[in-house]
């Protein structure tokens, strides 16, 4: 089966749609067929990326909307989802890519850093998930994909309190690929690599020199890419995505090499920015 048969005609919620992955999802996602909607905070600026997606659409009668809301207010997410089933029916695929991060030493990043990136990541995630599955669950199917990111299973200088809300929703998918299954829903979780998006730009002058060096290792993707790559491995029933070779291979070298090796590794990577600075 092709990706435009696959997706064909498929109801889509993508949270953080207004941009980035997200984006760059609703519009191949319209381009094979599916009704897409979006949701973010800002209103115009989910008013113009719906403009880009309906350009996309591959007919013109497909509907496509947008719902301003705020992921970390459950009932918006709530909301989100009620409209979306009244006016195109119960979501057949949630895209979780709501997200921002803040690189900074520890001591350096405040607690309220900490508390808004775990609302926004993790509990973003979890609200708009537990709102969809009464519908897909009753139905007996459903997609759900997780935008984790390398993260989530990897802890990264410099990402205290980025890396903690990933590795939670890595968890998080995790059981909920168990939990789901019996009721048709599948569930997959995405390990992007670092991708050419606004958040990317945000967060450079932040970085420390450490994770510069260790991050600097590769090319940024671009959203295309890593879109394109989640949604081709989402129609495999892939459950582990990873957009991109680097992705895929750190996972398997810190999966399968004694953590030991890979601290000393990353270890040596941060040293050496270290001593650029």
């Amino acid at each position: 089966m092709t990706q435009a048969e696959y997706w064909n005609n498929k109801v889509v919620l993508i949270t953080g749609g207004s941009s980035g992955i997200g984006l760059a999802a609703a519009k191949k996602l319209a381009g094979f067929g599916a009704r897409v909607w979006l949701t973010a905070r800002r209103e115009a600026v989910l008013e113009a990326a719906l403009k880009e997606v309906e350009a996309a659409r591959r007919d013109p009668s497909q509907r496509c909307g947008i719902i301003p809301a705020d992921v970390t207010d459950s009932e918006q997410t709530r909301r989100v989802i009620e409209t979306i089933t009244k006016t195109a029916g119960t979501p057949d695929l949630v895209i979780n890519s709501a997200g921002e991060t803040q690189p900074g030493y520890i001591q350096n990043l405040s607690l309220e850093v900490f508390e808004r990136l775990m609302m926004v990541n993790y509990f973003g995630t979890v609200y708009v998930i537990m709102a969809a599955l009464p519908g897909m669950m009753e139905r007996g199917s459903g997609q759900i994909i997780n935008i984790s990111s390398m993260a989530g299973y990897l802890g990264v200088f410099g990402y205290s309190a980025y890396s903690a809300t990933k590795y939670a929703v890595t968890g998080f998918s995790e059981v909920l690929r168990a939990e789901m299954k019996p009721y048709g829903v599948r569930v997959s979780v995405a390990f992007p690599p670092d991708t050419d998006t606004p958040q990317l730009a945000y967060e450079q002058p932040f970085k420390p020199a450490e994770t510069k060096a260790i991050s600097g290792t590769a090319k940024a993707l671009s959203p295309e890419k890593v879109a394109g790559a989640i949604l081709q491995q989402a129609s495999k029933g892939h459950f582990l995505i990873f957009p991109g070779i680097d992705s895929r291979l750190f996972y398997l070298l810190s999966s399968k090499l004694p953590k030991n090796l890979v601290f000393a590794i990353l270890d040596q990577m941060a040293e050496s920015g270290k001593k650029k600075k």
